[in-house]
């Protein structure tokens, strides 16, 4: 059985109407700060009280976690827990800034949003943007 990587919203009739959480999109949070910060999944683990094994399912999109897991999470990733929940490209929902956020993080989140673009090529050029970001930008 697979596991769908977005928890959908269901309306009164049952049909799913937007997503809740877009669980390969946090999956993909985790693995780029946890490799960042040149962790392995275990320490990570030991950071957020969530199981290594949690956290592996949850980087490759096959996991769906609980409301607790997802707190400790957006408290690791330093992020809202709103921004996690909403999944941030709602065309209703605007694209906020939190100031702990990192500038390939906010370029990341408006081509996400950019309804001109396929996944797959806003994340293409969010790998291109991160790539040039760290050569070109000075570390403090």
């Amino acid at each position: 059985m697979k596991i769908p990587s977005q928890i959908m919203d269901r309306g009164r009739d049952g049909i799913p109407k937007a997503p809740l959480i877009n669980v390969a999109e946090l999956g993909q949070y985790i693995k780029r700060k946890r490799e960042r910060e040149r962790l392995s999944l275990r320490a990570v683990a030991k950071q957020t009280q969530v199981s290594a094994s949690t956290l592996s399912r949850i980087e490759n999109g096959t996991g769906i976690p609980d409301t607790p897991t997802l707190a400790r999470l957006a408290r690791w990733l330093n992020i809202p827990f709103e921004r996690i929940v909403t999944g941030g490209n709602s065309k209703e929902s605007p694209i906020v800034y939190y100031p702990q956020e990192s500038v390939p993080d906010i370029v990341a989140a408006h081509l996400r949003a950019d309804q001109n673009l396929t996944p797959d090529q806003a994340r293409a050029l969010e790998d291109m943007f991160r790539i040039a970001y760290n050569q070109f930008s000075v570390r403090k």
